[in-house]
């Protein structure tokens, strides 16, 4: 729920394909034989496809696709990490949401979109800056069922409701069958629609047919202390004001303004606290092993397996990560949700490291800066050695 990017997945930090891609030699500027929308938006079709249906702005859309910055820079890429990306068109930057309509099924095709259709010239949270320049092949789309009906008093808070100090309002909708409530660390699984307060809608589970999970203290203000109101199986209207949501000008297509949800808490979960730093986060231990590649580790917890991953397998993780200054930046356990990767797609330290493991071991890597993400890396990756506790759950193939 906290901004529209097309490019998002959890464990980001971790992913690192190997597959080289190249970069197109028109990504400095548009070229002359480009289309250009009145909007901004520029494309050229790379590959004709073979559908003839195009998508609407609430369809699912199943795409491959590589970004790059107009000074040549890949920023992120799904043909890269070898999975498709699927997404409702109307949850991306606005670039995404105007060309993908355009396309049909099969088609591939170049995208220049000017930084006000994208991010901005000065966004924040490691997201590229200026214009973007995308190639994006079609591979499938699903159309969005009926869209649910807008409320009739989107428009404005109604005096039945409850308002709280922080001027969120809501009102019950459907009454829960539990008594206890989500907390902030909560992982919550909802059904929910959201419109701005001219009726129109902008995102919806609903609509997507599939619930929505997430950890309730990584969306936006408003949904962090709304769902703490809920109880289980209720439903609940809120108006949310443009300071507890993305603000009245927000940047990467978020809407603008108060907006107003349906949120069914269909069930939560709450995870166990974050994992303290280790005490030896600071630097390599004398009792690690430490590889000719410089990685270093040891073993916290023997193994029950006897197999070793290979480079090709594909494992499921549970994972903590530390900056040498003890600093948490990424961790499955805080998510309630292991990891599944192959081993060839992250950072050399992990292709490295987890084929020394065997199934329910858990090993401290120490990660030098050039098998990580280097001492002074883009994209809000972090910087320098990396502490990793890994616990390998299973080889899965």
């Amino acid at each position: 729920m906290e901004g529209a990017f097309p490019l998002t997945r959890s464990g980001a930090w971790l992913l690192q394909g190997s597959m080289s891609i190249e970069t197109p030699a028109d990504v400095s500027a548009i070229p002359s034989e480009a289309e250009v929308r009145p909007s901004g938006l520029a494309s050229r079709v790379l590959n004709a496809g073979t559908g003839s249906e195009k998508p609407a702005a609430a369809d699912t859309v199943t795409v491959h696709y590589s970004g790059w910055t107009t000074d040549g820079q890949l920023f992120d890429s799904s043909v890269q990490r070898g999975q498709p990306a699927s997404f409702p068109l109307n949850r991306v930057i606005k670039g995404w949401t105007e060309g993908l309509q355009l396309m049909v099924e099969g088609e591939k095709r170049r995208f220049w979109i000017p930084a006000e259709l994208a991010y901005g010239n000065n966004p924040a949270g490691g997201r590229p800056a200026g214009m973007l320049v995308f190639d994006v092949e079609l591979l499938g789309m699903e159309k969005a069922p009926e869209p649910p009906k807008t409320p009739e008093d989107v428009a404005a808070v109604p005096a039945e409701a409850d308002t709280t100090s922080t001027g969120l309002a809501s009102r019950i909708l459907a009454a829960g069958k539990g008594g206890e409530t989500p907390v902030a660390s909560s992982i919550v699984t909802v059904h929910y629609s959201g419109w701005t307060t001219a009726g129109e809608l902008f995102d919806s589970s609903v609509m997507r047919g599939e619930p929505a999970r997430f950890p309730l203290q990584n969306v936006i203000k408003g949904w962090t202390e709304g769902v703490q109101l809920m109880a289980l199986g209720e439903k609940r209207r809120f108006w949310i004001p443009a300071e507890l949501a993305y603000g009245d000008q927000p940047q990467g297509g978020a809407p603008a303004g108060m907006l107003v949800f349906d949120v069914e808490l269909l069930d939560f979960t709450t995870p166990p606290p974050p994992p303290e730093a280790p005490e030896d986060v600071a630097g390599v231990p004398d009792n690690a092993e430490v590889r000719p590649s410089g990685l270093a580790s040891r073993v916290l917890t023997e193994g029950t397996g006897t197999k070793h991953p290979e480079k090709s397998s594909t494992v499921t993780v549970h994972y903590s990560g530390w900056t040498t200054d003890g600093n948490l930046f990424d961790s499955s356990v805080v998510r309630g949700e292991p990891a599944s990767f192959g081993l060839f797609q992250v950072i050399a330290g992990w292709t490295e490291g987890v084929q020394l493991m065997v199934k329910g071991e858990t090993r401290r890597f120490w990660i030098p800066g050039k098998l990580a993400y280097g001492d002074e890396p883009q994209g809000g990756a972090p910087a320098g050695m990396l502490v990793f506790d890994v616990e390998l759950l299973s080889i899965d193939k």
